[in-house]
């Protein structure tokens, strides 16, 4: 079975000014590489649907869709933050980030595909219940892991966040429900300074100060994570990928490089070999060194496709 790779063209629609890293650019970069690298004949390429009110409604609050949709700009932009900023096409945008996630999961659950990755944005796992920040607006992790409980019935999911911040919304959304584990790292101290005092049982939460590199982090997978992996079994697993721990990205300052992500990935298509048929969902998170983005999207598709 292949490896999905959905992304929709909406996608590149939203942009919060031409200053600001988290840009349309960063999925050209992907594709960029994609292409450069020979591997785009091998996927299994869709187009994204939207996620309907109903499938947010399942991680979001009723308000916080309305103030959304309400504070949707006609021109120019509306700031959630001075950092987090709506502009037309915003929601639109992550209405198909969101629609991805869940598609990818009825790919992998039907059989279609044993892995899939969503090249989306806005990326999602800074959004709590009701809180947009950290670029994010829409939770597109915890929204297909909520449709893969829900719709598909399951009993044991996890989501793995390799990204270089914590995961904070998905944890506002996850933490205490045994159903899902979810494992991370992420550079402490540092936005969104959290994670790090006194997590839910089901939140393995490893902080790592600035300028840890691949030795550690991968002690840090095999030591802590794998274990945990083993003893809950899931039936399914998504990963917050995101690619900002590179050492080549400025917005963080640890020391990642692409044998890193693609050494994780390794070890957890191993890890869902073992206990959910390889069924594999990833979502780009972060990542705003365009070409170490696009190397280290190559290394982590490579792996998922076992290529």
């Amino acid at each position: 079975m292949e490896t999905m790779y959905l992304t929709h063209p909406a996608c590149r629609l939203h942009e919060m000014g031409s200053w600001h890293p988290e840009s349309p650019q960063r999925l050209d970069a992907i594709s960029d590489q994609l292409l450069a690298s020979g591997l785009m004949p091998y996927l299994n390429d869709r187009q994204a649907p939207q996620a309907s009110r109903h499938d947010l409604l399942r991680v979001h609050t009723v308000q916080y869709l309305n103030s959304l949709r309400e504070n949707t700009p006609e021109q120019g932009y509306f700031p959630i933050d001075p950092d987090t900023l709506m502009n037309p096409h915003t929601y639109e945008a992550a209405l198909y980030a969101a629609g991805a996630g869940m598609a990818a999961v009825d790919a992998v659950m039907g059989g279609e595909a044993r892995t899939a990755f969503c090249a989306v944005r806005p990326p999602g796992h800074h959004a709590c219940r009701s809180q947009a920040m950290g670029f994010c607006f829409l939770n597109n992790v915890a929204i297909a892991a909520q449709h893969a409980l829900d719709f598909h019935g399951l009993a044991r999911v996890a989501v793995i966040d390799f990204d270089v911040h914590h995961g904070n919304g998905t944890e506002d959304v996850f933490a205490g429900d045994e159903r899902v584990l979810m494992c991370s790292f992420f550079q402490h101290p540092f936005f969104p300074n959290s994670g790090a005092d006194h997590p839910a049982a089901n939140m393995l939460n490893v902080p790592v100060p600035a300028y840890t590199g691949g030795p550690a982090v991968r002690a840090i997978v095999t030591d802590t994570w794998l274990p945990r992996l083993e003893a809950h079994r899931p039936e399914l697993i998504l990963i917050s990928a995101g690619f900002d721990a590179h050492r080549e990205d400025d917005m963080g300052q640890m020391g990642l490089v692409e044998a890193d992500y693609a050494w994780i990935t390794e070890r957890l298509v191993e890890a869902a070999d073992r206990h959910c048929q390889g069924r594999i969902v990833s979502t780009l998170e972060g990542g705003y060194n365009l070409s170490a983005l696009g190397r280290s999207v190559v290394a982590h598709i490579r792996a998922l496709a076992k290529l």
